[in-house]
């Protein structure tokens, strides 16, 4: 089925269908909470509970791993008890986890609560992403990841504004409410769950492999090379800013102006710029699209070293924009990957594995940054690029293999 075949996904920026409407109404809850603690969170456990960076930091990596961890466990556990029902407990669980490590007394105690927070809500996002596989059938799937990604940033920059009224009071109890509003918005989000239509579960039959997707090779293939390709993220988030104050006259304030331009456009293009990537080699031409535009947004903020500011602070802003681009077709181009190569049954353990290329980029990217844009400077800029079209390209043929093994892992696919 073509995009141009199928309704239209919104009207004045709404879903049409209900269910798709109640999914993006816990989402924004949801994400919205998470911009105001994502604004707040480090500056309370190191200026008003005391703690180090570095203990921050470690809680937030050792809790981010063991995130990691359950995804395909949770997605698993998700295709064989029911998606929604699991979904919903596992978003209780987030809920009700959010708001001890406000009164964590010691930085051990900071690791032990954040990382029982990160299984519910890397387990809960892992199973929400099979949901969405399953619930977003007819061609919507990618579309609608594309609706939530705009959802995504618009509600997580209206948090961040909130998250900035705690700040500005700089008090123990501003913070401490924005654990509490975190711990409410995910319940919310929870019981918004409960609205959704049961899915049916998937007992495991006699003889098949309890984790399929491990033994699934294509799949498994292709998701390194999503994980490589998805590094872009975080060379941006964190080798843009090393990089501007390092080896540019451009003032650092201009990451804030790059981190805002980033949201809009994603939220204003997004889905318009998706709405064609439908099937797995859609998204294939997608990557190789986005792989050229990441590249040349690495190249052009490549070549802002050592000019003077005016000419520095345009390449740069050129350059997060070409960026952003290449970042909504890629996107585009990975979920149509990730969903369109599963069995439907099997989603929630396949969209689990699937969500780790992204968390192991946010474990090399960093780095990779630091190496590569601090350490290079230009030169490193423009081994990224080559590499970014490299991986793009690759990723054609390793679809391809995919597509031609999914009669083996029970798919029915169109190539397009």
């Amino acid at each position: 089925m073509t995009t141009s075949s199928v309704e239209p996904l919104t009207r004045r920026g709404v879903p049409l269908d209900p269910t798709l409407r109640t999914m993006a109404l816990g989402q924004f809850a949801n994400r919205f909470a998470g911009g105001a603690l994502m604004t707040t969170s480090a500056l309370y456990f190191t200026r008003h509970q005391g703690f180090s960076a570095t203990e921050v930091g470690l809680a937030l990596s050792v809790s981010a791993l063991f995130g990691l961890l359950v995804n395909v466990p949770a997605g698993q556990l998700a295709d064989t008890r029911g998606p929604t029902r699991v979904l919903s407990w596992l978003m209780l669980g987030a809920a009700l986890t959010a708001w001890p490590p406000a009164f964590a007394p010691t930085p051990l105690a900071l690791t032990l609560l954040l990382s029982v927070q990160a299984v519910f809500l890397s387990a809960s996002g892992a199973v929400y992403q099979g949901v969405i596989a399953q619930l977003a059938t007819g061609g919507r799937g990618v579309r609608f990841k594309a609706y939530l990604r705009a959802v995504t940033n618009t509600a997580i920059g209206l948090g961040s504004m909130v998250g900035g009224l705690a700040l500005l009071v700089d008090e123990d109890w501003a913070y401490i409410s924005v654990f509490f509003g975190q711990a409410v918005l995910t319940g919310f989000a929870a019981w918004n769950t409960t609205r959704l239509p049961p899915l049916p579960s998937h007992p495991r039959q006699e003889g098949e492999a309890r984790l399929g997707v491990l033994r699934d090779r294509p799949y498994a293939v292709l998701m390194v090379l999503h994980m490589l390709f998805v590094t872009h993220f975080f060379i941006i988030e964190i080798g843009l800013v090393l990089f501007i104050a390092e080896h540019t006259t451009a003032p650092t304030v201009l990451v804030s102006a790059t981190l805002v331009l980033n949201t809009v456009l994603v939220a204003l293009l997004q889905v318009r710029m998706t709405r064609h990537i439908d099937t797995v080699t859609d998204g294939s031409r997608a990557f190789v699209v986005a792989g050229w535009l990441v590249a040349g947004g690495f190249v052009l903020i490549g070549f802002a070293q050592d000019l003077d500011v005016w000419a520095a602070c345009a390449l740069l802003l050129v350059g997060t924009v070409v960026h952003v681009f290449g970042e909504i077709v890629g996107s585009g181009g990975q979920w149509s990957q990730q969903m369109g190569l599963a069995p439907h049954e099997r989603q929630g353990q396949y969209q689990g594995f699937a969500s780790l290329s992204f968390g192991a980029a946010r474990v090399i990217g960093p780095p990779v940054a630091a190496y590569l844009c601090v350490g290079l400077g230009r030169t490193g800029w423009i081994i990224l690029a080559v590499a970014m079209v490299l991986i793009a390209y690759a990723m054609t043929p390793v679809a391809r293999w995919a597509l031609a093994t999914r009669a083996d892992y029970g798919v029915t696919t169109h190539s397009g």
